[in-house]
């Protein structure tokens, strides 16, 4: 089993930092999408241009819309094709097109 890299204690340290950076405004783009102040066609815009903002997987962003849930979300993904595991940034083009398509907004 490969083991983990060995980092100074400032480089883990600031890998820590990093990580709880992007925890923090994952939420804030989920709290945003919930209360309806970012649309999902707005978010995958923002995607092209954000690393962080793709890295979310789609199935987390779909739950945090109002009127989905864990369920719906995966009821949507399944019935469009898309696999769970998929992220913002690896969508293609038609699968894009299709949950807007399904979800109403163009």
């Amino acid at each position: 089993m490969p083991q983990p890299p060995l980092l100074t204690p400032e480089q883990r340290t600031a890998a820590l930092a990093k990580a709880a950076e992007a925890r923090k405004a994952r939420a804030e783009i989920k709290g945003k999408l919930k209360i309806g102040s970012l649309t999902f066609p707005d978010l995958l815009k923002q995607a092209e241009n954000d690393e962080m903002l793709g890295k979310m997987k789609v199935i987390t962003v779909l739950e945090s819309l109002p009127g989905l849930g864990k369920v719906k979300a995966r009821r949507l993904l399944d019935g469009v094709g898309i696999s769970e595991s998929r992220r913002i940034q690896g969508l293609g083009v038609k699968q894009r097109k299709d949950l807007l398509e399904v979800l109403g907004q163009q």
